[in-house]
């Protein structure tokens, strides 16, 4: 500074950037600022730079940090919803917080995770500490990563992660970083797997060659203009800015000189009193703003506040696939005015699927996957669900597909030896595309095969077989106890009784002529009539009677209205409980033996979760210890054809998709099945794919468009009506629609009426030989007229047409004539006489 200063290049960090600005201003000397980011790490924003002023004496050559405004753009893009950051042990977290907020406000959840300088350790340390299924999820959560860290840091990550087999083939990840040079793109695409996204500042070339290297009448050196020259491309950005820098200040002074405002340089001093600022640095900071030159980082130039408003962002990516060492392309650009420019959706990609033919591999699983028609010499025809979702796929991105059943049947699990089985296993091994049925999404599974975003909710689910109504004769009996039944028995023959005393103690007063006929006999079958509300021929005149009576009457009306409402709602409603409501009551009982498909995934969850220590439930525990008897051979099937044969034909309960038995009790003929579920849907169904597959992203997204628009519902309405005649969660014989009572709610109503008949029948018999052997005995007329004695008082058994009046005297000892005469008409009139039976005396 002594020997004079007229501008001050500094190409260092934020911290030591405030000090210098500082001097600039007190000297007044222009300053130009490169901020140097520590290690190659991002750049942050320096606090200086959000505050220039236009009096300041700093000029920033280096334009303000964007990568907050470009990675939320192209996570956007993407559709990001999940994803995890990984930031440099050297860069400052600070520079990310917009972002974070930015996230923050479209709901996206968003971890963040420090990379150590030691990566192995790091990662060595993970897999110490972590379960299983922690490592699953964390996993999980490295299929969507965004890497601010340098490029040597990122190349040692990403070797790491994928020789410890932390991620796959599907997985997207996104490095951002200004200081990417061509050579890191090579060796990033060549170290990673996935599909790998980067962005990194660009700087616009001249359309003409020839000029690329002539800045403002000076000639660069072709090794450093030319972006094929290896030089230039192992040059630093911040080495560009300087480079330009100096260029510009060259300028600069040509001007001035040329002007000839040149202000001779002053001796200044920061520790001598009284030094004062350069007269000649306004002039010259004046004329650095108004210049500009186009060097190695494109147009540089400063606006009133003295930053650089030119950067430029390129994007370039990779396809998905496990072929290292892949092409990279551009895909857009990014710059403060115009933003993203161009499209990360690999549009190439949907154009090619109309003419691509898939190769889908099924499993068969009503109603997900089911045969349609079998003809002999023509394919297979498929219908279902599942199928249903993969046509509407078809038709939207315009693919074909061929499909074929699994050999084995199986939906595939993992085997002894490390490899799989079954549908999954088709998809390892490279001989199908595409794998549908009622394919869950499994952590197991997910670490072999990619899935599309789940298409239907998955729980776990029970099929049972109703209880079955029992017949009951005496039914009708039912709506009383039996202690009920008996009181009423006795209370009609006590009120019985007490009629015939009370009659019998207080006699009525008949009319002339009339004959009582109150007996007990009489008085029981009066009381019984009106007990059943049929009503009694012998009349009761007495006031205790009477009243005895009338309470009695109010009593069998009570009694028989509510036996009659009791009865409605034994014949329509029944009362049949079954134990078995949940998973948890089928895990608690015994008796009942119950097991599910081997290799299946609710065969690994159970497994998973009754045999791990660490989280063992004991509800899981329990029916682990059920399906596992005899090593899962007794109580498990291969199909769940076979385990829903075994529900309905005996004493079975089978745990299977709830989706499955849900439509295979809507569908049963006799409504005989019920389901129990658990009604959490902690996962879901799925297309399967190979790793790494180009479909996973579009078949996911059009499967997105199917949930919101409304046409999965009505694919599921199709398979799974509401207005199902069955009941699903009844366990009882029912239907939702009223029917008809049967014969059996009123056989015991038959068998009284039949047992009343016989029993009338035989005493009717007995009555009639009983009436027939006491006729016998009793002698004919002409017998009686022979005979050495006459009967007394024998009646007349001739048949009399007219009323007759037979007179008898009042003496005893007259004998008048049995013959009598008929009274005149005119007697027979006025006389009414009843009619009976006439005793002659002779």
């Amino acid at each position: 500074m002594n020997r004079g200063i007229l501008a001050l290049v500094s190409s260092i960090g934020c911290m030591s950037a405030g000090s210098l600005q500082s001097l600039a201003d007190a000297m007044h000397i222009p300053h130009l600022f490169i901020q140097r980011a520590p290690f190659g790490t991002p750049r942050s924003s320096c606090p200086s730079t959000s505050h220039a002023q236009p009096d300041d004496y700093t000029l920033f050559v280096r334009p303000p940090v964007y990568l907050n405004d470009v990675i939320f753009q192209v996570v956007m893009e993407y559709t990001w919803q999940k994803f995890i950051i990984f930031y440099d042990t050297d860069y400052d977290i600070r520079g990310i917080e917009n972002f974070l907020d930015q996230t923050s406000q479209q709901g996206m959840d968003v971890s963040l995770q420090k990379v150590e300088s030691n990566i192995n350790m790091m990662i060595t340390g993970m897999f110490r500490t972590m379960r299983v299924e922690e490592l699953h999820r964390y996993r999980d959560t490295l299929r969507r990563a965004v890497l601010f860290m340098s490029p040597a840091t990122a190349k040692a990550f990403i070797t790491e992660v994928v020789e410890t087999n932390l991620v796959a083939f599907d997985c997207h990840w996104i490095i951002i970083n200004e200081e990417i040079s061509d050579m890191d793109v090579q060796e990033l695409v060549m170290k990673s797997i996935g599909r790998l996204t980067l962005v990194r500042q660009t700087f616009p070339l001249s359309q003409n060659t020839s000029q690329r290297c002539v800045r403002s009448n000076h000639r660069i050196n072709t090794s450093l203009c030319d972006p094929k020259d290896p030089k230039a491309q192992m040059l630093e950005i911040t080495n560009r800015y300087i480079y330009d820098t100096v260029l510009l200040l060259a300028n600069t002074f040509h001007r001035k000189l040329e002007d000839r405002k040149w202000h001779s340089m002053a001796s200044l001093s920061c520790i001598r009193k009284g030094s004062k600022p350069w007269q000649g640095g306004k002039s010259m900071l004046d004329t650095v703003k108004k210049g500009g030159v186009s060097g190695l980082t494109s147009l540089l130039e400063f606006n009133d506040n003295g930053t650089n408003p030119n950067i430029f962002f390129e994007i370039l990516g990779t396809n998905y696939g496990e072929d290292r060492g892949r092409g990279v392309s551009r895909l857009a650009t990014w710059d403060p005015v115009h933003g993203l420019n161009g499209t990360l959706t690999d549009r190439k990609l949907e154009n090619n699927m109309r003419g691509v033919v898939l190769r889908v591999v099924t499993v068969l699983e009503e109603p997900f996957v089911m045969i349609s028609e079998n003809v002999l010499g023509k394919p297979k025809n498929y219908q279902g669900f599942s199928i249903d979702v993969l046509d509407a796929l078809a038709n939207y991105l315009g693919f074909k597909y061929e499909i074929y059943v699994a050999p084995d049947h199986k939906y595939g699990s993992q085997q002894a030896d490390g490899t799989w089985n079954g549908l999954i296993g088709e998809l390892v091994f490279k001989r199908a595309d595409v794998g549908l049925s009622a394919l869950t999404i499994t952590p197991e599974r997910e670490s072999v095969v990619d899935f599309t975003t789940r298409y239907m909710d998955y729980s776990v689910g029970v099929l049972l077989r109703k209880a079955e109504r029992t017949v009951d004769m005496f039914a009708c009996l039912a709506p009383f106890d039996l202690s009920l039944w008996a009181c009423i028995a006795g209370t009609v023959l006590l009120v019985g009784t007490l009629v015939y005393l009370l009659n019998w103690l207080n006699p009525p007063r008949l009319p002339m002529g009339s004959v009582s006929s109150t007996t007990l006999y009489n008085s029981m079958w009066f009381v019984y009539g009106s007990f059943v509300q049929q009503g009694g021929e012998v009349p009761y005149t007495t006031l205790a009677t009477r009243m005895m009576m009338g309470v009695w009457w109010l009593f069998a009306l009570i009694v028989i209205s509510s036996y009659t409402a009791n009865l409605a709602a034994f014949l329509t409603i029944s009362r049949i409980e079954n134990s078995i409501q949940s998973l948890q009551d089928l895990a608690k009982q015994t008796d009942l033996p119950y097991g599910t498909v081997l290799d299946s995934a609710v065969y690994d969850q159970v497994r998973s979760k009754g045999m791990n220590p660490f989280e063992r439930d004991p509800m899981y525990s329990q029916m682990w210890r059920m399906i596992n008897r005899t090593g899962g051979a007794e109580n498990n099937v291969e199909e769940s054809k076979e385990g829903i044969r075994k529900v309905k034909y005996g004493r079975f309960a089978f745990v299977w998709d709830a989706a499955v038995l849900e439509y295979v009790a809507i569908n049963d003929e006799d409504c005989s099945l019920y389901t129990v579920s658990n009604n959490v849907a902690d996962r879901g169904y799925g297309i399967a794919m190979q790793h790494g597959s180009p479909y996973r992203d579009i078949f996911s997204q059009r499967i997105l468009e199917l949930q919101q628009n409304g046409d999965m519902d009505i694919l599921k309405l199709k398979w799974w009506p509401r207005d199902s005649p069955c009941d699903l969660y009844s366990p009882v014989g029912t239907r939702k629609t009223g029917s008809a009572l049967d014969i059996h709610s009123f056989a015991g109503v038959f068998f009284v009426l039949a047992a009343g008949v016989v029993l009338s029948c035989l005493i009717a018999t007995v009555e009639t030989w009983w009436t027939r052997r006491k006729g016998s005995r009793v002698p004919s007329k002409e017998t009686q007229a022979d005979g050495p004695s006459v009967r007394q008082d024998e009646p007349c058994h001739e048949p009399q047409t007219d009323i007759m009046l037979t007179l008898r005297p009042s003496s005893n000892h007259l004998s008048p004539a049995c013959c009598a005469t008929p009274l005149d008409s005119k007697l027979r009139h006025t006389f009414a006489i009843p009619s009976r039976t006439v005793f002659c005396q002779h």
